[in-house]
């Protein structure tokens, strides 16, 4: 990795920032301009924290909720603890049955707010990354079918293309209210929007499955999760 590039990372304000008042990444304060522009945390007191490490977000969230309220992070990694009284979290695959049924024990069925923050480990061929990027975006998007208070909000980051295109349709298929954002402290260069709403429809329908998942061959069984996500109207 270049130095030059370690160097200018380092100085660069929002990381600076976030090493002076405790922030454990940079990504915190892209959370607390969402907050400040749509108000997501006002009179929120449950909120899941999808793609949740190494925890900027479940700070921010923490000190915005009601008292009584909780924070439920995920990710695939471990989550270094937070020391806060309404933050939990849990190590492994939201795909993952086990995963899915003790997110769904925490919430009794509904959050106030649902976001996700997820992102794939990128290999430079950007038509690869996006697709791979939408595909988990898609995957927050049926967890919010399921969890989320018809009232709540849902924050997902996505990258911006022609399928973040397709997915900002899916959203307004979902939900009243669909705005697309990105917040000051995104990097200019990167390519990530973040893709806010709230109020999900009652005659909502779900996108369907990515072609891949859709030509898995019928000897090889349900994917990971699909018990959560099908949709009798597909």
């Amino acid at each position: 990795m270049p130095s030059r590039w370690i160097h200018e990372r380092k100085n660069e304000h929002y990381h600076q920032k976030a090493k002076e008042e405790g922030y454990r990444s940079r990504a915190s304060y892209k959370l607390i301009q969402i907050h400040n522009k749509f108000k997501v945390f006002d009179d929120a007191k449950y909120v899941l924290d999808l793609g949740a490490a190494p925890g900027g977000w479940l700070q921010v969230a923490a000190e915005k909720i009601e008292d009584g309220g909780l924070v439920l992070g995920v990710d695939l990694q471990k989550i270094k603890p937070l020391w806060a009284d309404n933050v939990i979290t849990i190590e492994g695959d939201v795909r993952d049955q086990a995963v899915q049924a003790e997110v769904m024990e925490y919430f009794d069925g509904k959050a106030d707010v649902i976001m996700s923050d997820m992102a794939p480990d990128i290999i430079g061929q950007w038509e690869v990354d996006q697709y791979r990027q939408i595909h988990l975006a898609r995957i927050a998007l049926k967890i919010a079918d399921k969890l989320l208070k018809r009232t709540g909000w849902f924050i997902v980051k996505v990258f911006q293309g022609g399928e973040h295109v397709k997915y900002v349709q899916e959203l307004k298929d979902m939900f009243e209210y669909v705005r697309n954002y990105k917040p000051p402290a995104s990097r200019k260069q990167s390519a990530e929007r973040y893709i806010i709403a709230r109020n999900l429809k009652k005659n909502r329908k779900l996108p369907r499955e990515f072609k891949a998942e859709e030509e898995q061959e019928e000897d090889e069984g349900p994917l990971p999760g699909d018990q959560l996500f099908q949709d009798p109207g597909y």
